[in-house]
């Protein structure tokens, strides 16, 4: 178990839950009227005057701390730590100011692997992924489930094959985000075209990728003719900055590849995924051509991949 100081917890004592997801998880905020909110995950779960409450699950509290133990069912260290320490849980969307190339001071250390990656082909396959997708990025260690709570661990490399970066993502119903303390953002998760390849597919999340790696195999298309690279995450200008910067993950990629033309943007369809396109189009236009393939179906592109499967399923049954 982590070690939390009593500064530690006070402070995580006192952020409440509306305050905790306009800063960090703004996506899950949904207003049901002037005073009230829900969340995009859980609708029963309401927000108002300082408290919240799950109503199909009977649970409630006070405090942004409460909500994750309870909602997400952190431990109460993980929770501290999540609220005042190195971010166990990460919202997919952050500030410029916080793109450093690591995500902390901490030594770069995978977490430990299981004996079996069934939890992880389990999420995944439920997620719409098709399990050819899977065992490449299992066999080419890519991908793994941790010990011993069984997440999902998306790795990337630097040129001599060493990892140096690692997202996690939880495969129960707490819908945990992270990244390994110590990650080098310049080395997020990528798959490189087989062959010599000119364009480059750009993600927000490893599940986006491998979510269009999926669409293209059922178009009867070879998903490996292609660069693709997730972000882990994007970042908006900051207040009072003049201009964002490239982030550095996509910067890496297009240095270690120069044969790169042409960029696809598969950027999530909200206001921050929006901005984003907007930004990295304004900065790379010059030197790239640059589509912006924003997913037709849903908020990302695994929304995209479960509404084609959905409605390929109907047409089936018909």
């Amino acid at each position: 178990m982590s070690y939390v100081s009593k500064e530690q917890i006070e402070q995580a004592k006192q952020l409440d839950l509306l305050t905790y997801l306009q800063m960090y998880e703004p996506y899950e905020l949904v207003r049901c009227s002037r005073n009230v909110y829900c969340t995009r995950t859980h609708d029963s779960l309401k927000i108002s005057n300082g408290k919240w409450f799950w109503w199909s699950r009977g649970l409630g509290g006070r405090s942004a701390l409460d909500y994750l133990i309870k909602v997400r069912e952190l431990t109460f260290s993980e929770a501290v730590l999540a609220l005042t320490g190195p971010a166990l849980i990460e919202s997919s969307h952050r500030d410029v100011q916080h793109d450093a190339v690591t995500s902390s001071s901490k030594e770069f250390k995978l977490p430990e692997r299981s004996d079996s990656n069934q939890r992880v082909i389990a999420y995944l396959t439920k997620r719409g992924i098709d399990r050819s997708v899977i065992d490449f990025c299992l066999a080419s260690g890519r991908l793994y489930e941790s010990r011993p709570y069984h997440n999902a661990v998306f790795v990337g490399y630097d040129l001599q094959g060493v990892p140096r970066y690692a997202a996690i993502r939880g495969t129960s119903k707490t819908r945990y985000m992270g990244e390994v303390g110590g990650s080098d953002k310049r080395y997020s998760f990528s798959i490189a075209a087989k062959e010599y390849g000119q364009n480059l597919h750009l993600f927000e999340s490893a599940i986006d990728l491998l979510s269009y790696c999926t669409l293209e195999k059922l178009k009867g298309l070879d998903w490996r003719q292609m660069h693709l690279l997730s972000l882990g995450g994007i970042y908006k200008p900051s207040l009072g900055k003049e201009r964002a910067n490239t982030p550095a993950a996509l910067t890496q990629y297009l240095s270690i590849h120069p044969e790169i033309r042409r960029l696809v943007l598969h950027l999530d369809n909200d206001d921050p995924g929006r901005t984003a396109a907007f930004t990295i189009n304004s900065l790379l236009s010059p030197k790239l051509s640059i589509s912006d393939e924003t997913p037709q179906h849903g908020k990302d592109v695994n929304d995209m991949l479960l509404d084609y499967l959905c409605r390929r399923e109907q047409m089936r049954l018909r």
